[in-house]
């Protein structure tokens, strides 16, 4: 086997729709009020995809924005990978229309489905990659249009889920930075407690399954709040202890966005101050696989995160699946 490279995240770029949806709108939809909105999640607004765009079109534009951070021309990109559950269609991969509309003509494409922990499920496989020399490029993509298969009905899942993309370009750095550890794990045995139920090979579309609103997320929130708050912090400490550090080495905690309470809960397990977590969950509430590469280049535009840094991205989701990465920072 030949010497490994070391891999690193080279540039970040991001999207979310321009139409914003409060709280306050919401008590005009369902039987809700922005004060419990807030108080149980954190969450203020968020942004809701426009009716002719799908998860695809905001992908490409947050890949072209993290492509042109890169300075690498599409024709350079050797992977794409697209965290999503919230496909264009079954069939073709989002990648793949991603692929197209940017021109990256030398690329392989293929979409990833982990949830909420997707994004952190991509870095790890673009990582491998990179590693054993396979790839030099890899464009890595969180995007969900989350708004196509909510039920605005329900108050306990309406309020929680808003539309968004971002992406990372991956390729070798030098040897003192780069991605340092990665931790990935599911629990299938919790699979029913965050799904969408029909519309694949077990219950096929039909009028019965569109009348019983099965297309839509379904969630036990009580139960993915447990699970939550435990994965979360155990998950961060995990990627730490794999890097070969301490909590005192971390600079920043790049979570992803679903409830303030959690991400308090990892903040405090860290021992880090507030000022070293990014939230953007207010405004954003949760994009699902596309919350911490938005956040994450959310820290980067303001100047939070410097080359050198100690990252920690963390992440959990439906299947049930968790992951999370160290990353010294490379730029």
């Amino acid at each position: 086997m030949g010497a490994l490279f070391c891999s690193g995240i080279i540039s970040t770029g991001s999207y979310v729709p321009d139409n914003i949806v409060t709280n306050k709108d919401l008590e005009n939809i369902v039987e809700t009020t922005d004060e419990w909105i807030v108080t149980r999640t954190g969450i203020r607004e968020r942004r809701i995809a426009h009716a002719n765009m799908a998860t695809s079109d905001m992908a490409v534009i947050a890949a072209k924005r993290a492509m042109k951070e890169s300075g690498l021309a599409p024709e350079e990109i050797d992977l794409i990978l697209v965290a999503t559950v919230t496909p264009d269609n079954n069939v073709p991969s989002t990648a793949c229309i991603v692929q197209y509309s940017i021109g990256a003509v030398n690329a392989a494409a293929f979409d990833i489905n982990a949830a909420c922990s997707g994004f952190i499920y991509g870095i790890i496989t673009a990582k491998q990659f990179v590693a054993t020399g396979t790839y030099e490029n890899i464009l890595v993509i969180g995007a969900e249009c989350l708004s196509r298969f909510t039920d605005w009905k329900d108050r306990n899942t309406c309020v929680l889920f808003g539309d968004g993309a971002g992406a990372v370009v991956i390729s070798r750095v030098d040897s003192e930075v780069g991605i340092l550890s990665q931790y990935m794990g599911a629990d299938g045995s919790g699979g029913e407690l965050l799904k969408v139920e029909a519309g694949g090979s077990r219950k096929p579309a039909s009028l019965e399954t569109v009348e019983q609103g099965l297309h839509y997320f379904y969630m036990d929130g009580s139960e993915v709040f447990k699970f939550a708050v435990r994965i979360m912090a155990s998950a961060a400490m995990e990627a730490v202890k794999l890097a070969g550090l301490t909590r005192e080495c971390v600079d920043y905690l790049v979570p992803h966005q679903a409830n303030i309470r959690i991400i308090e809960g990892a903040r405090k397990r860290l021992n880090l101050t507030k000022d070293k977590v990014y939230v953007n969950l207010d405004r954003y509430g949760n994009m699902s696989a596309a919350s911490i590469p938005v956040a994450l280049d959310g820290a980067v535009r303001e100047g939070l995160i410097k080359r050198g840094h100690n990252i920690v991205l963390v992440g959990f989701g439906g299947g049930l699946t968790w992951a999370s990465a160290l990353i010294k920072w490379a730029y």
